[in-house]
């Protein structure tokens, strides 16, 4: 169980807002914040090189800790200042090895950055794109994914949990389908690390990407990426200097063996090593505890707004996870939200930019999106739902 006044204790943010927005920036821990504080303290004092020396040991932790939580060994974890950064570099070294007629395959709702980097390597190499179609409850059909399946597939890239909604993709069949066939397989993990159990090892990924300020509750500018090792004679990074590796002669230079060939050799200490707090944080609490929290939250969320006359819930899945999404009538997403922050609720709304395909075909431009956390209470949810109703009353009055 999820101590939930020591939670809030323990988080300084809880005291100005109610914070509904953790799929976007999830509020920090203390121990997180004071441990880029100190950090940044120490540059202050002593020098930034001299202390990301002193500071080594805790640089060497985060990875450690971010194996422990996913189930993996360090070596296989390169720090990345975002998601999109370790995502771009695990697709874009893919790249490399696409040959025109090659097929990438997706999922319906996969994330808008990630699509517009299949269409531009598709216009570059002649790789052709498909969607995997969905199945009754609107996660990607791992069926269809099987059908799909022949020398051809190069890639098989989808977002584990979307931005516009709580829909849960399954992840660990996709990568029974992939492995059995030997396809590489990319999983954009940013909104589910943190918010439920990830095991590398049980979802059969070859690449994993994830953001720290999210459910981590890390902090903005760090992010990681999983290579598993035979990944690594596949393709090189589509970018290279002195830490990813070594000019070894003249005319000649080294890779290096691991997945920090990922990595730049500048990085932001301080956020690096306030990731590892914020994953021995998580993993204090345990990742199962925090997952059920969430979802207890996120279902008497759903609840109350399916009794809410004017609301109507708009997630996908049998089974979905802590974002929740909805649209009100007669009032647009952008306005719910600018109309809960005047009362110090943090939420954000999605557009058809960030899940086109998804959006278009169910005929959305716009939803507004909550996303809950272990940290939240019932009571801040029967709140939220008394100003919302609040304001569709005041809107249609």
């Amino acid at each position: 169980m999820i101590d939930i006044a020591r939670a809030r204790a323990e988080t300084p943010g809880v005291e100005n807002v109610m914070h509904f927005n953790n799929a976007g920036a999830a509020l920090m821990p203390s121990v997180v914040v004071n441990a880029i504080k100190d950090h940044i303290d120490l540059e202050a004092e002593i020098g930034g090189y001299e202390a990301a020396e002193r500071m080594i040991d805790a640089d060497a932790h985060t990875y450690q800790a971010i194996a422990s939580l996913i189930n993996c060994s360090a070596d296989e974890v390169a720090f990345v200042e975002n998601a999109t950064a370790g995502w771009c570099g695990a697709f874009y070294g893919m790249a490399q090895t696409f040959r025109p007629g090659d097929r990438i395959l997706t999922a319906a709702a996969e994330y808008g950055s990630n699509y517009i980097a299949y269409l531009q390597v598709a216009a570059r190499t002649g790789v052709k794109i498909e969607v995997v179609p969905d199945d009754e409850s609107g996660a990607m059909s791992t069926e269809a994914l099987a059908n799909m399946i022949d020398d051809r597939v190069k890639l098989v890239s989808i977002t584990h949990v979307p931005t516009n909604g709580g829909l849960i993709n399954p992840a660990a069949a996709v990568g029974k389908i992939t492995r059995a066939a030997g396809i590489p397989y990319l999983l954009d993990a940013c909104q589910s690390v943190g918010q439920m159990p990830i095991d590398v090892e049980q979802i059969g990924c070859d690449m994993l990407t994830a953001t720290g300020r999210k459910y981590l509750r890390g902090p903005r500018g760090t992010g990681f990426l999983y290579v598993r090792p035979s990944m690594l004679t596949v393709f090189d990074p589509p970018v290279l200097d002195n830490h990813s590796a070594t000019w070894t002669e003249s005319d000649r230079f080294e890779i290096r063996a691991d997945a920090r060939r990922f990595e730049n050799w500048e990085n932001y200490t301080a956020g690096k090593i306030a990731l590892g707090v914020a994953v021995d944080y998580a993993l204090s609490w345990g990742i199962e505890a925090i997952f059920a929290r969430n979802l207890q939250l996120a279902g008497l969320f759903r609840q109350r707004l399916e009794q809410t006359p004017g609301v109507v819930v708009r997630d996908l899945g049998a089974a979905p996870g802590a974002i929740v999404t909805f649209t009100v009538d007669q009032m647009a997403a952008d306005e719910v939200r600018r109309r809960m922050a005047a009362h110090n609720i943090n939420i954000t709304h999605s557009t058809l930019f960030s899940t086109r395909l998804d959006m278009e075909r169910r005929g959305l431009d716009a939803v507004v999106r909550a996303s809950l956390h272990y940290y939240n209470t019932e009571h801040e949810i029967e709140r939220f739902m008394e100003l919302l109703k609040r304001e569709i009353s005041g809107a249609s009055g």
